[in-house]
């Protein structure tokens, strides 16, 4: 009898789970699979209307990546923006869900619903924004920098200072996803432990560090986790802010994929690239849940 019901049971939790089982093989198993397979080949425009043109080329796709100094541009690029501009715009979101959080705040609603608008925004509207707070003459930007007694700074012009202002506006637009994360965290650790602290004479940081901090270390896991992978795909930002330039500075990986899938149409070198940045997104996250594991708690 508990036989049948642990099967009845087992049956209903599969029968609920297939629809998004299912769901991820379509959207997400069979696309990998193919592009792993398309990576093999030397898929082109032609072979679009005739599959029957495409050809096995074993390693030869990835031969080419790897020999092609424009990947390797495009590699330090994207590890540029991961290592910087992930964990600013981590810092950024937990600065503002503290602040957002304290109580000594006011007009909480505004500030949540303020701080999380630029995600919201279209990034086509942002770039014109930015586009005017950067410029190299009149842009807001540089007049701040005037009254400091700082020269002009050609942000999206010079390759040095071209992806330091691509992370800026990146963090901008997108620390407010993540600061209403954070604050549903801070939101749920229970007041009774920073009455206690209080009590014993703890301060503000002694407080952060031995209760907040420490509270918030799952939050910490999944924004980390899903801020890296969004910045390993970031192409959105420099696409429309520079297209990769000046010289290849603001290349980053995803963008030389669609150069060279839907401007050259070397969908095999494309679907290469693809799967070296997936495994290269994979390989991090791995080590940063292992180096989640590994913190004493």
């Amino acid at each position: 009898m508990i036989a049948k019901e642990e099967r009845a049971e087992s049956r209903s939790g599969w029968t609920f789970v297939a629809p998004a089982l299912l769901l991820i093989g379509v959207f997400f198993a069979i696309p990998v699979v193919g592009a792993l397979v398309l990576s093999f080949t030397d898929f082109d425009i032609y072979s679009i209307g005739d599959f029957g043109s495409t050809r096995f080329v074993g390693f030869k796709n990835y031969h080419d990546l790897f020999t092609n100094p424009v990947f390797w541009i495009a590699l330090r690029n994207t590890l540029y923006f991961v290592v910087v501009g992930g964990p600013l715009s981590v810092a950024a979101s937990l600065a503002a869900a503290l602040l957002v959080n304290a109580k000594l705040a006011s007009f909480k609603p505004f500030f949540r619903s303020a701080f999380f608008a630029p995600w919201v925004t279209t990034l086509v509207a942002v770039a014109l924004v930015w586009r005017y707070i950067y410029h190299p003459q009149y842009g807001l930007l540089n007049a701040g920098l005037h009254q400091l007694g700082i020269g002009p700074v050609d942000w999206l012009g010079n390759p040095h200072w071209a992806m330091p202002a691509i992370i800026l506006l990146s963090v901008w637009k997108n620390f407010g996803y993540n600061m209403l994360v954070f604050l549903a965290g801070l939101q749920s650790i229970p007041e009774e432990l920073y009455e206690a602290a209080e009590l014993d004479g703890a301060g503000t940081w002694r407080r952060l560090k031995h209760i907040t901090f420490p509270m918030l270390g799952p939050t910490f896991v999944f924004v980390g986790v899903v801020t890296m992978i969004a910045s390993f795909q970031i192409f959105s930002e420099p696409y429309v802010m520079t297209q990769g330039g000046p010289l290849k500075s603001t290349t980053t990986l995803v963008l030389f994929m669609y150069e060279e899938g839907f401007r050259w149409w070397r969908l095999g070198v494309a679907a290469a690239i693809a799967m070296v940045l997936f495994l290269l997104t994979l390989a991090a996250t791995l080590v940063q849940l292992r180096f989640r594991r590994s913190v004493p708690r």
